[in-house]
């Protein structure tokens, strides 16, 4: 089966045309017209909480019309087609058979699924890095700590590099007890890209299971899962795709799917007469509202008929323009070189010591700012999330808040 690079479905001459000149037609600066969000507020808190466009929206509700207007017919005769079209469309996304996916609330909810189906033992070690996802690295520690097995954190250095440094890090770490291995695409604190491709190349030769954590990558990065060979693979398709709330997925690879296993138990869904397979017992969980997952092929039609690279220069090019001006104002050392193979739509800026809740209040309250302020490492950090709806003029904004706000918010 050949896959995508990331852009969709295949498309006859004509209707690439159309959507090419369609792209020629964005215009950045009126991009926010296309979304809900507040007048007067500057959201650069998409990586967290990333709204959904307009159409993305009236999506969601058509569908809620069409199961409120017969519930028994659509999840009797038509949930378990619409999937199949939802698991097709988005492993056309991101370079794998929809028979490879299931749909999930958010990455944290595939998380747990893994962790439901990579047994522990006594003296099994978790790998996992410094960078990593706070819940991410709490629900690995609290059952480490249950089965008596080891939650090993690689430390990975700032200013990053190079991509073979972060293998050897990882490597080092790396013993004959090591059961699983979680990597980062896109860390969430530090917004750093991770080389995961090499990562996992080295340690699947160790044959280690390895799950690649990758809510922030998908559509802000190219994303080919099939090429990574990791065993396991978690989105958010809220974030940078712009799926409504509630929406993820779980990519299992075929030599694990036997060992998966649901945290919630239901019917379960194998064909009449027929044997089921790994995905049956994650489709009916009881009744639930499928409106968001069934809302994904639009959000992917939204971000393609943006344009996926446009869209990923000009997000990051924006990112760019925050990281040079605050890293300028701030005077600290930026954690990585300024490259895109480093950082994409986001960037994480390192702030002078100083409260953090203080800080991210007093940018909300008295500037009307949305961006999130956190700690890491014993350092400060400001996360600027950049979407398509983000203008420079908002950075100076930014710029102009902070300059305003620092001093009195920084520990000498």
């Amino acid at each position: 089966m050949k896959h995508s690079t990331g852009q969709g479905m295949s498309q006859d001459p004509q209707t690439s045309q159309l959507r090419r000149e369609a792209n020629e037609l964005v215009r950045w600066e009126s991009c926010r017209e296309l979304w809900t969000l507040r007048e007067g507020v500057v959201y650069l808190n998409h990586g967290a909480f990333g709204p959904s466009p307009r159409v993305v929206i009236d999506e969601q509700q058509r569908w809620r019309e069409r199961l409120e207007s017969e519930p028994a017919e659509f999840y009797v005769r038509h949930l378990l087609d619409e999937i199949e079209r939802v698991t097709k469309r988005l492993g056309q996304f991101v370079g794998t058979s929809g028979d490879n996916l299931i749909l999930v609330d958010n990455a944290t909810a595939a998380m747990n699924i893994i962790a439901a189906s990579v047994p522990l033992a006594a003296g099994d070690e978790v790998l996992l890095s410094d960078h990593d996802y706070g819940a991410v690295r709490r629900l690995w520690s609290i059952l480490c700590d249950r089965y008596c097995a080891r939650l090993v954190v690689v430390p990975i250095n700032t200013p990053l590099t190079s991509a073979e440094a972060i293998v050897d890090a990882y490597l080092a770490h790396v013993t004959p007890r090591t059961k699983l291995a979680i990597i980062s695409h896109v860390t969430s604190p530090t917004a750093l890209v991770l080389p995961v491709e090499r990562i996992c190349r080295a340690l699947r030769a160790r044959e280690i299971t390895v799950c690649v954590d990758g809510p922030h990558a998908l559509a802000m990065q190219p994303l080919e899962i099939d090429n990574l060979d990791c065993d396991f693979y978690t989105a958010s398709c809220h974030k940078w795709l712009c799926a409504p709330f509630g929406t993820g997925f779980l990519y299992a690879h075929p030599r694990v799917q036997p060992q998966v296993r649901p945290m919630l138990l239901s019917w379960g869904t194998p064909p009449e007469g027929e044997q089921g397979n790994w995905r049956d017992e994650f489709i009916w969980l009881g009744t639930r509202d499928p409106s968001a997952n069934l809302s994904i092929p639009a959000a992917i039609e939204f971000i393609e008929q943006l344009g996926l690279e446009r869209f990923r220069e000009r997000t990051h090019a924006v990112a760019q323009y925050a990281r040079n001006h605050l890293v300028e104002l701030t005077g600290e050392p930026a954690l990585s070189p300024d490259d895109s193979q480093w950082y994409g739509s986001m960037v994480a800026i390192p702030l002078p010591p100083g409260p953090v809740r203080e800080l991210q209040d007093a940018l909300w309250l008295e500037a009307g700012i949305e961006v999130p302020v956190t700690e890491w490492n014993e350092q400060r950090l400001l996360r600027v999330s950049c979407h398509a709806y983000t203008q420079e003029a908002e950075i100076d904004q930014l710029a102009g808040a902070l300059e305003a706000i620092l001093p009195r918010l920084t520990t000498n």
